[in-house]
């Protein structure tokens, strides 16, 4: 089921980039101006997929995204059905078309989610309280320190805890498992944890959890005595009784609320994306451009995170991709020459200044930025491989 709903979260990720080539590819079009090439990833080309109306349909080498090639794409020229000879606002139509459709994709999965059940990302969640309503939780291990009782029992990262036991004294009132052991009282959240093991310092206890892959079981962890604990508070390295930060996961629904929950994610996650790019650009002005990569995740970083939300199930999947849809839009919407806010900035700065755009010098801009923008995706590439391997 997980390498199934990651082969889905891929070929939908190969869809936000489509959707906003398709944005670009309409817009031109329906405006009279011809489209040379759609190409899916960046060149040297791979291969030519059909060729119609005009237009070759192209798959590229390089998996980065993709692009739309208009006829007379510079702004000095003045063929007829080039992009060159357009009217301004014909001109900004095209260059936010995708920006538009990558949105629209945000809001119609974010609107999907709030009906089926939207993963509770961070604490203070947009959500129309008086329409929410809890359908999941589940605790989850976060993290497992080496060689602590949760280590050697087997615990590891993204088991679902589902409740524990005291072998020695189990609990007639909890649920008997079929295969004779011990009673089982439920886990509901993850601060429930930090209240039980404190109770089993130096004993036994029976953990009973789910694996990534469904497989139910019992493991049993001697904890940490008092002493261990509380000798470890006075060291760099304090520890607690059992070793794991525990987290949650939790889904809530919508009904009547769905769209203003999902116009609500986009503002809030706006917000938050712009403060992160923000830093990164900070630390990158300041020449620290480890620290900016680091606050952001190229190619190989998308995929580890569909692989690991493939684990929890098609809403984190989907909730993933609506993020991305929505910083596609924000990134795109930026003055960042290369990018399709920074050709129609220039457009218009010239515009402004009353001088003309000449193709040389918008070859110049645009190629130092995508140049630029290589870079870091290089740099960014560089980070997530030595932080997830």
């Amino acid at each position: 089921m997980a390498v199934a709903l990651l082969i889905l979260g891929i070929m939908l990720f190969i869809g936000l980039v489509v959707a906003h080539e398709w944005g670009h590819f309409i817009a031109a079009r329906r405006n009279g101006v011809e489209v040379e090439e759609f190409g899916l990833g960046f060149p040297p080309r791979a291969k030519i997929l059909s060729r119609k109306n005009g237009t070759i349909y192209s798959l590229n080498w390089l998996p980065l995204g993709g692009f739309v090639k208009l006829k007379g794409e510079h702004d000095a020229d003045t063929t007829e059905g080039s992009y060159g000879a357009a009217g301004l606002w014909v001109k900004v139509k095209i260059m936010l078309a995708g920006v538009f459709m990558n949105l629209t994709t945000a809001f119609l999965l974010l609107t999907i989610l709030a009906l089926i059940g939207m993963p509770k990302l961070i604490d203070n969640q947009f959500t129309v309280f008086s329409d929410t309503k809890l359908t999941q939780q589940k605790v989850l291990v976060g993290y497992v320190e080496k060689n602590s009782p949760a280590a050697n029992a087997g615990l590891k990262v993204e088991d679902q805890i589902i409740g524990y036991a005291d072998p020695e004294h189990p609990d007639p009132l909890a649920e008997i498992d079929a295969q004779g052991t011990p009673a089982v009282t439920q886990l509901k959240a993850a601060s429930e944890l930090q209240r039980i093991t404190p109770a089993f310092a130096g004993k036994q206890l029976s953990i009973k959890v789910r694996t990534p892959d469904g497989t139910v079981k019992m493991l049993t962890a001697t904890l940490r005595t008092k002493d261990e604990v509380d000798a470890s508070k006075k060291t760099a390295e304090p520890k607690g009784y059992l070793g794991v930060s525990p987290t949650e996961y939790t889904l809530q629904r919508s009904t009547w609320s769905a769209p203003i929950v999902a116009a609500g994610l986009i503002k809030q996650f706006s917000v938050m994306t712009l403060q992160g790019l923000g830093s990164a650009l900070g630390n990158l002005f300041r020449g620290n451009t480890a620290a900016a990569s680091s606050q952001v995740s190229g190619p190989v970083g998308i995929f580890i995170l569909l692989k690991q939300g493939s684990l929890l199930g098609i809403e984190f999947i989907l909730v993933i991709l609506a993020i991305i849809s929505l910083t596609l839009a924000l990134i795109n919407a930026l003055p960042i020459p290369a990018l399709d806010g920074g050709r129609l900035f220039v457009t218009l700065l010239f515009r402004a200044i009353r001088k003309p755009l000449k193709k040389s010098t918008e070859e110049k801009i645009h190629g130092a930025g995508f140049a630029v923008l290589l870079l870091l995706i290089v740099l960014v590439t560089i980070v997530d491989i030595k932080r997830s391997f």
